[in-house]
């Protein structure tokens, strides 16, 4: 067997692969543990194959590169690449501590969840019970650094790596059975298995990174588009006379017109012109009209050489025409019967093929032709039309033309000159307007002011008129609530004289003679006269003394007193044929055990009936 050295860290890139014949692994295990030696597999070949490692990782850069998950060291030198369709064989892994054997290949992979972003721990089931911290440690540290493990009282842990690759190495261990030494109990063997694991500090990590990409790709957008920016233009100065004539200068040269221009613009949008400055703008403007010939005079340049192009491209293609056409003439040529029999068929074929790609490119052009010299008529037709004496004059003669064009230009001065005095004019005008219109704004002032006043004063009037309108209201209110006072006060003066009465008529009852008729037809002729009143005097059945005793304890009940329609209610529930009106008659005729009140104001005013007799007993 290689040394331990060469099992474990060696970079070289031979490896010495030796076959030692093994009856009993957990044996041989337990021999080299004796002897303090560290075990490797029993073929003397790497613990794990490196076609299982995610190729191509840099932890700065979040790559994988090819490293050996059970080696120690990493940026080995990578083995043959394998084929990716071929079988990963697990082999054997003996450690210090424990064994590690795989599952059966027949069987499925293990599953695991779907990775978490930025995962650096593992979760590790199925532990042996009798498992501890450094036992795991020992089997995980190959796979890279720890940085920790928290383990459960269950059978399970978490470990968290410091690379993101070295979970890739840590779940190759997925499905192996560990045995602690040579032990065959329960509690020291379990089935190991390794899955992602979700933890916060992970994720934290990984939100930072991309927070941190996300800052440099802002930075760098940034960046790009400050260098793409176009620059700003140049701040344009306020108008002043000492700048006005500078800009006058800068009108008059060609290579500083479209500059002085930009600021003539925005001087006049940005309302400089008033009567002080419309001279210096004036001229300004009249400099700027200057260049009109001279534009004039580049678009007649251009024309021409545009002119000579379009001859130019004329006759190119005429001579390309001229060309076609010979080229046709030969196809032609070669199709008669005295050569066209002397080629092979093949030969025909492409000479057919040939003479009417010819022909269609002869038509092509000679309809381009055509369109040029069918535009040029046009163009002639309208020059014909649009042609004047003054163009024929400077055509014919060119001093002509200068004094026309001198005549023109102090025309077109005065009628500018004649524009401004109009403009001047108008302005006195709507001056004058203004101030006319001012007299007539300051007379409609006025007279809006005294219709103001009208208005407040008509509305102080409607204000008393409505205070008076309420105190009449009040005023009839009191009157009413006096009348139904007086009212209240005639029917009780009226019930006390019918009582006298009635007391007259009982002692004078057994009485004879003149006066007893004279008492007699005194008191019917009373009664006569008031047929409405109520008839005052004693209890007439059994049944006004059993409404009596109800109605007095009701009264009792209440000592606010009660309305003739909320007592009415309450006895018609004892006795249906009953009426309010047979009530308040029965209660008029006993006024020393009930007396009536009014309540209230208005249209609140209220009727009560309380119950007096304890305050007759007293007074008797």
């Amino acid at each position: 067997m290689a040394s331990a050295a060469d099992g474990i860290g060696s970079l070289g890139t031979e490896q010495s692969h030796i076959t030692v014949p093994v009856a009993d692994p957990s044996a041989w295990a337990t021999a080299m543990n004796n002897l303090g030696i560290v075990p490797m597999g029993l073929t003397g070949q790497q613990l794990v194959s490196d076609s299982i490692c995610i190729q191509s990782f840099d932890p700065n850069l979040g790559i994988i590169t090819p490293i050996n998950p059970m080696m120690a060291g990493i940026s080995l030198v990578p083995p043959h690449p394998v084929a990716a369709e071929l079988p990963v064989i697990k082999e054997i892994i003996h450690c210090k501590s424990c064994t590690l054997f795989p599952q059966n290949p027949n069987l499925p992979p293990p599953s695991t969840r779907e990775r978490p972003p930025g995962c650096k721990t593992v979760f590790v089931g199925g532990l042996p019970e009798n498992a501890t911290e450094e036992i795991i440690k020992e089997v995980f540290d190959q796979c890279g650094e720890i940085v920790a493990i928290r383990k459960s009282k269950k059978n399970f842990c978490h470990i968290r790596f410091s690379e993101e690759f070295m979970v890739d190495k840590a779940l190759y261990l997925s499905g192996y059975r560990m045995r602690i030494g040579s032990s065959t109990d329960k509690k020291d063997s379990g089935r190991i298995h390794v899955d992602f694991a979700q933890a916060r500090d992970d994720l934290y990590e990984w939100e930072c990174k991309q927070r941190l990409l996300a800052r440099e790709e802002r930075h760098r957008r940034k960046i790009q588009e400050d260098r793409l920016r176009p620059p700003s233009p140049p701040p344009i100065m306020h108008y002043s006379e000492h700048e006005a004539a500078l800009l006058a200068e800068k009108l008059k040269e060609d290579n500083k017109f479209s500059e002085a221009t930009a600021v003539l613009f925005t001087w006049i949008d940005r309302g400089e012109v008033n009567r002080r400055s419309a001279n210096h703008f004036y001229s300004m403007i009249q400099s700027a009209n200057s260049h009109v010939r001279r534009l004039m005079n580049e678009k007649a340049q251009h024309e021409e050489e545009m002119e000579l192009a379009k001859e130019h491209f004329k006759n190119s293609l005429l001579a390309i025409l001229t060309q076609f056409e010979q080229i046709t003439a030969v196809f032609t040529a070669a199709t008669r019967q005295k050569a066209w029999d002397h080629f092979s068929k093949a030969q025909r074929k492409n000479i057919d093929i040939w003479r009417k790609q010819c022909e269609e490119l002869r038509n092509a052009q000679n309809e381009e032709i055509m369109g040029i010299r069918r535009e040029e008529e046009m163009e002639m037709s309208d020059e014909d039309l649009e042609e004047n004496p003054c163009k024929k004059m400077r055509m014919e003669d060119t001093v002509l033309s200068a004094q026309t064009c001198a005549l023109r230009e102090e025309n077109d001065s005065l009628r500018w000159q004649l524009d401004a005095y109009r403009n001047e004019v108008e302005l006195l005008k709507k001056e004058q307007g203004k101030m006319y219109r001012t007299e007539e704004d300051h007379t409609q002032e006025q007279q809006l002011h005294f219709l103001q006043q009208t208005m407040q004063n008509m509305q102080q009037q409607l204000l008393r008129l409505q205070e008076e309108l309420k105190g009449k209201e009040l005023e009839l209110e009191q009157a009413r609530d006096e009348q139904h006072y007086l009212e209240g006060e005639v029917l009780s003066l009226r019930e006390k004289l019918l009582n006298a009465m009635e007391s007259v008529d009982l002692t004078n009852h057994n009485s004879e003679g003149h006066e007893k008729g004279v008492n007699g037809t005194a008191a019917l002729q009373h009664r006569e006269k008031n047929n409405d009143a109520v008839i005052w005097g004693p209890l007439r059945s059994e049944k006004e003394a059993l409404l009596l005793g109800i109605i007095s304890t009701f009264l009792h009940v209440h000592p606010f007193g009660a309305n003739i329609e909320y007592l009415w209610s309450y006895i018609q529930r004892l006795d249906t044929k009953i009426s309010a009106s047979e009530l308040e008659r029965l209660m008029v005729r006993l006024p020393n055990m009930f007396k009536q009140e009014f309540s209230g104001v208005g249209a609140t005013l209220e009727k009560r009936w309380k119950f007096c007799g304890f305050e007759a007993l007293k007074t008797v």
